[in-house]
Protein backbone atom coordinates (compact mmCIF):
# COMPACT_ATOMS: atom_id res chain seq x y z
CA UNK A 1 0.00 0.00 0.00
CA UNK A 2 2.75 2.43 -0.66
CA UNK A 3 1.96 5.20 -2.96
CA UNK A 4 5.83 6.06 -3.15
CA UNK A 5 5.14 3.05 -5.98
CA UNK A 6 3.60 5.26 -7.95
CA UNK A 7 3.72 8.84 -9.50
CA UNK A 8 0.03 8.72 -9.99
CA UNK A 9 -1.82 12.07 -8.68
CA UNK A 10 -5.41 11.68 -7.81
CA UNK A 11 -6.82 14.71 -9.83
CA UNK A 12 -9.83 16.69 -8.56
CA UNK A 13 -13.29 15.47 -9.44
CA UNK A 14 -15.36 18.27 -8.43
CA UNK A 15 -13.52 21.67 -9.36
CA UNK A 16 -15.86 23.75 -10.68
CA UNK A 17 -18.94 22.38 -9.02
CA UNK A 18 -18.41 21.57 -5.77
CA UNK A 19 -16.03 24.77 -5.38
CA UNK A 20 -13.62 26.93 -7.29
CA UNK A 21 -11.83 25.55 -10.54
CA UNK A 22 -9.61 28.41 -10.68
CA UNK A 23 -7.22 28.91 -8.45
CA UNK A 24 -7.49 32.31 -7.85
CA UNK A 25 -10.96 32.45 -7.72
CA UNK A 26 -10.82 29.41 -4.82
CA UNK A 27 -8.42 31.21 -2.93
CA UNK A 28 -10.28 34.54 -2.85
CA UNK A 29 -12.94 32.45 -1.69
CA UNK A 30 -11.89 30.56 0.95
CA UNK A 31 -10.50 33.87 1.93
CA UNK A 32 -13.24 35.13 2.08
CA UNK A 33 -15.10 32.10 4.39
CA UNK A 34 -12.46 31.85 6.74
CA UNK A 35 -12.07 35.63 7.02
CA UNK A 36 -15.68 36.05 8.39
CA UNK A 37 -15.52 32.59 10.77
CA UNK A 38 -11.95 33.74 12.24
CA UNK A 39 -13.90 36.79 14.07
CA UNK A 40 -15.83 34.20 15.55
CA UNK A 41 -12.86 31.81 16.38
CA UNK A 42 -11.66 31.95 20.23
CA UNK A 43 -7.96 32.33 20.90
CA UNK A 44 -7.16 29.05 22.21
CA UNK A 45 -4.91 25.99 21.19
CA UNK A 46 -6.00 23.91 18.23
CA UNK A 47 -8.12 20.70 18.68
CA UNK A 48 -6.57 17.77 17.39
CA UNK A 49 -9.79 16.67 15.45
CA UNK A 50 -12.29 17.93 14.13
CA UNK A 51 -15.96 17.35 12.36
CA UNK A 52 -16.67 18.97 8.97
CA UNK A 53 -19.18 19.18 6.23
CA UNK A 54 -19.08 18.23 3.23
CA UNK A 55 -21.30 19.91 0.32
CA UNK A 56 -20.46 22.53 -2.41
CA UNK A 57 -18.96 25.64 -0.52
CA UNK A 58 -21.74 28.07 -1.51
CA UNK A 59 -24.12 25.24 1.01
CA UNK A 60 -21.43 24.18 3.58
CA UNK A 61 -18.47 26.61 3.19
CA UNK A 62 -19.60 28.86 6.17
CA UNK A 63 -19.66 25.72 8.49
CA UNK A 64 -16.60 24.32 7.54
CA UNK A 65 -14.65 27.61 7.60
CA UNK A 66 -16.07 28.01 10.97
CA UNK A 67 -14.14 24.95 12.30
CA UNK A 68 -10.85 25.15 10.04
CA UNK A 69 -11.00 28.74 11.39
CA UNK A 70 -9.40 27.31 14.71
CA UNK A 71 -6.39 25.98 13.19
CA UNK A 72 -4.74 28.87 12.85
CA UNK A 73 -2.27 28.57 15.68
CA UNK A 74 -1.02 25.18 14.59
CA UNK A 75 -0.20 26.16 10.72
CA UNK A 76 3.22 25.45 11.36
CA UNK A 77 2.61 22.75 13.58
CA UNK A 78 0.65 19.79 11.76
CA UNK A 79 2.28 18.34 9.32
CA UNK A 80 -0.16 15.49 8.60
CA UNK A 81 -3.90 15.35 7.88
CA UNK A 82 -5.26 11.69 8.82
CA UNK A 83 -9.25 12.72 6.56
CA UNK A 84 -11.61 10.24 6.50
CA UNK A 85 -14.81 10.42 5.01
CA UNK A 86 -17.85 8.56 3.50
CA UNK A 87 -18.42 6.70 -0.04
CA UNK A 88 -20.96 8.42 -2.27
CA UNK A 89 -20.53 6.41 -5.30
CA UNK A 90 -18.35 3.36 -5.31
CA UNK A 91 -19.57 1.05 -2.59
CA UNK A 92 -16.65 -0.66 -0.46
CA UNK A 93 -15.94 -2.62 1.96
CA UNK A 94 -13.82 -1.40 4.78
CA UNK A 95 -11.83 1.45 4.67
CA UNK A 96 -9.52 2.30 0.91
CA UNK A 97 -6.46 4.44 0.06
CA UNK A 98 -6.46 5.91 -3.03
CA UNK A 99 -3.00 4.21 -4.35
CA UNK A 100 -1.62 7.51 -5.48
CA UNK A 101 1.24 9.66 -4.86
CA UNK A 102 -0.65 12.86 -4.12
CA UNK A 103 -4.04 14.63 -4.27
CA UNK A 104 -4.48 17.57 -6.59
CA UNK A 105 -6.69 20.26 -6.49
CA UNK A 106 -6.28 23.89 -8.47
CA UNK A 107 -4.54 25.03 -5.38
CA UNK A 108 -1.68 22.88 -5.82
CA UNK A 109 -0.56 18.78 -5.03
CA UNK A 110 -0.59 17.59 -1.65
CA UNK A 111 1.30 14.19 -0.92
CA UNK A 112 0.26 11.24 0.62
CA UNK A 113 2.04 10.37 3.75
CA UNK A 114 4.20 6.91 2.63
CA UNK A 115 4.83 6.21 6.48
CA UNK A 116 1.60 6.48 7.38
CA UNK A 117 0.45 3.97 4.88
CA UNK A 118 2.80 1.97 5.36
CA UNK A 119 1.51 1.84 9.33
CA UNK A 120 -1.84 0.36 7.91
CA UNK A 121 -0.59 -2.68 6.31
CA UNK A 122 -1.53 -5.04 8.68
CA UNK A 123 -5.15 -3.71 9.31
CA UNK A 124 -6.96 -6.19 7.29
CA UNK A 125 -10.33 -3.77 6.92
CA UNK A 126 -7.47 -1.24 5.10
CA UNK A 127 -7.23 -1.54 1.03
CA UNK A 128 -6.75 0.14 -2.27
CA UNK A 129 -9.18 1.54 -4.26
CA UNK A 130 -8.56 4.06 -6.57
CA UNK A 131 -12.27 3.65 -8.36
CA UNK A 132 -13.58 4.40 -5.14
CA UNK A 133 -11.41 7.82 -4.49
CA UNK A 134 -11.89 8.79 -8.16
CA UNK A 135 -14.83 10.19 -7.79
CA UNK A 136 -15.73 10.99 -4.65
CA UNK A 137 -16.36 14.90 -3.52
CA UNK A 138 -16.36 14.04 0.91
CA UNK A 139 -13.20 13.96 1.13
CA UNK A 140 -11.57 16.27 -2.32
CA UNK A 141 -13.45 19.47 -0.75
CA UNK A 142 -11.45 19.77 2.75
CA UNK A 143 -8.31 19.45 1.29
CA UNK A 144 -8.56 23.46 -0.49
CA UNK A 145 -9.33 24.12 3.15
CA UNK A 146 -6.58 22.62 4.54
CA UNK A 147 -4.10 24.04 1.78
CA UNK A 148 -4.72 27.18 2.98
CA UNK A 149 -5.21 26.68 7.04
CA UNK A 150 -1.81 24.56 7.03
CA UNK A 151 1.63 25.17 6.01
CA UNK A 152 3.31 22.02 4.11
CA UNK A 153 1.63 19.16 5.31
CA UNK A 154 1.08 15.51 3.99
CA UNK A 155 -2.10 13.55 3.59
CA UNK A 156 -4.00 10.16 4.87
CA UNK A 157 -6.83 10.10 2.72
CA UNK A 158 -9.44 6.88 3.38
CA UNK A 159 -13.08 6.82 2.16
CA UNK A 160 -15.40 4.93 4.55
CA UNK A 161 -17.31 1.97 3.38
CA UNK A 162 -19.25 -0.55 5.15
CA UNK A 163 -17.09 -1.15 8.15
CA UNK A 164 -17.69 -0.88 12.20
CA UNK A 165 -16.58 1.62 14.57
CA UNK A 166 -14.22 0.22 15.84
CA UNK A 167 -12.80 -0.70 12.46
CA UNK A 168 -12.05 3.06 12.14
CA UNK A 169 -11.16 3.28 15.42
CA UNK A 170 -8.09 1.01 15.24
CA UNK A 171 -7.46 3.18 12.12
CA UNK A 172 -7.46 6.17 14.24
CA UNK A 173 -5.55 4.53 16.70
CA UNK A 174 -2.59 3.24 14.32
CA UNK A 175 -2.65 7.14 13.05
CA UNK A 176 -3.02 9.31 16.41
CA UNK A 177 0.62 10.61 16.53
CA UNK A 178 1.32 13.65 18.56
CA UNK A 179 0.56 17.27 17.91
CA UNK A 180 1.98 16.90 14.36
CA UNK A 181 -1.28 14.78 13.03
CA UNK A 182 -5.07 16.33 12.59
CA UNK A 183 -7.85 13.87 12.57
CA UNK A 184 -10.42 15.25 9.99
CA UNK A 185 -14.03 13.10 9.96
CA UNK A 186 -16.04 14.35 6.71
CA UNK A 187 -19.56 14.32 7.10
CA UNK A 188 -23.26 16.25 6.28
CA UNK A 189 -25.89 15.84 8.68
CA UNK A 190 -29.87 15.14 8.02
CA UNK A 191 -30.79 15.03 4.55
CA UNK A 192 -34.16 16.63 2.39
CA UNK A 193 -35.92 16.80 5.22
CA UNK A 194 -38.35 20.26 5.60
CA UNK A 195 -36.11 23.17 7.16
CA UNK A 196 -37.82 22.66 10.90
CA UNK A 197 -37.20 18.83 10.94
CA UNK A 198 -33.59 19.29 9.90
CA UNK A 199 -32.92 21.22 12.53
CA UNK A 200 -34.83 19.34 15.21
CA UNK A 201 -33.48 16.16 14.13
CA UNK A 202 -29.55 17.97 13.77
CA UNK A 203 -29.93 19.23 17.01
CA UNK A 204 -30.49 15.95 18.61
CA UNK A 205 -27.39 14.24 16.43
CA UNK A 206 -25.50 17.43 17.55
CA UNK A 207 -26.24 16.37 21.12
CA UNK A 208 -25.65 12.24 20.60
CA UNK A 209 -21.97 13.46 19.27
CA UNK A 210 -21.44 15.99 22.19
CA UNK A 211 -22.19 13.04 24.50
CA UNK A 212 -19.86 10.44 22.26
CA UNK A 213 -22.44 8.57 21.49
CA UNK A 214 -22.04 5.14 20.30
CA UNK A 215 -23.68 4.83 17.29
CA UNK A 216 -25.11 6.84 14.84
CA UNK A 217 -27.60 6.67 11.78
CA UNK A 218 -26.53 6.91 8.18
CA UNK A 219 -29.86 9.09 8.12
CA UNK A 220 -28.47 11.38 11.06
CA UNK A 221 -25.21 11.46 9.13
CA UNK A 222 -23.92 10.50 6.17
CA UNK A 223 -20.65 10.16 7.94
CA UNK A 224 -22.09 8.16 10.29
CA UNK A 225 -19.07 5.61 10.36
CA UNK A 226 -16.22 7.57 10.75
CA UNK A 227 -18.21 10.01 12.81
CA UNK A 228 -18.74 6.61 15.75
CA UNK A 229 -15.58 5.67 14.85
CA UNK A 230 -13.68 8.92 15.89
CA UNK A 231 -16.00 9.31 19.28
CA UNK A 232 -15.20 5.85 20.38
CA UNK A 233 -11.35 6.79 20.29
CA UNK A 234 -12.17 10.47 22.20
CA UNK A 235 -13.93 8.68 24.62
CA UNK A 236 -11.06 6.45 25.19
CA UNK A 237 -8.74 9.57 25.08
CA UNK A 238 -10.64 11.97 27.16
CA UNK A 239 -10.83 14.78 24.27
CA UNK A 240 -13.46 17.17 24.70
CA UNK A 241 -16.12 18.12 21.97
CA UNK A 242 -17.25 20.97 21.65
CA UNK A 243 -19.97 22.09 18.97
CA UNK A 244 -19.03 25.04 16.43
CA UNK A 245 -21.67 25.32 13.99
CA UNK A 246 -25.13 23.84 13.28
CA UNK A 247 -26.94 25.16 10.50
CA UNK A 248 -28.38 23.90 6.95
CA UNK A 249 -28.85 24.76 3.80
CA UNK A 250 -31.75 26.82 4.60
CA UNK A 251 -29.48 28.96 6.04
CA UNK A 252 -26.44 29.22 3.14
CA UNK A 253 -27.89 29.34 0.21
CA UNK A 254 -31.11 26.76 -0.15
CA UNK A 255 -34.85 26.62 -0.15
CA UNK A 256 -36.41 25.53 2.88
CA UNK A 257 -38.47 22.65 1.86
CA UNK A 258 -35.86 20.38 1.32
CA UNK A 259 -32.54 20.89 3.20
CA UNK A 260 -29.16 19.31 3.86
CA UNK A 261 -27.77 19.56 7.52
CA UNK A 262 -24.49 20.65 8.49
CA UNK A 263 -22.73 20.85 11.66
CA UNK A 264 -18.91 21.54 12.40
CA UNK A 265 -17.11 19.58 15.90
CA UNK A 266 -14.28 20.63 17.49
CA UNK A 267 -12.75 17.91 20.02
CA UNK A 268 -9.76 19.18 22.43
CA UNK A 269 -7.06 16.51 24.22
CA UNK A 270 -7.32 18.92 27.07
CA UNK A 271 -10.15 20.95 28.96
CA UNK A 272 -10.30 24.87 27.20
CA UNK A 273 -8.92 26.29 30.64
CA UNK A 274 -5.97 23.57 30.00
CA UNK A 275 -6.92 22.16 33.27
Amino acid sequence: MNPSQSASVRASAVAGLFYPGDARELAGNLAQLLGAAAHEAPERDAPKAIIAPHAGYIYSGPIAASVYALLAPARSRITRVVLLGPTHRVAIKGLALPGCAAFATPLGKVEIDAAAVGALDKLPQVSVNARAHAPEHSLEVHVPFLQVVLGKFTLVPLAVGQASAQEVAEVLDALWGGAETLIVVSSDLSHYLPYADAQAVDRGTAQAILALAPELSHEQACGATPVTGLTHVARRRGLKPELIDLRNSGDTAGDRNRVVGYGAFAFYEEARDGR
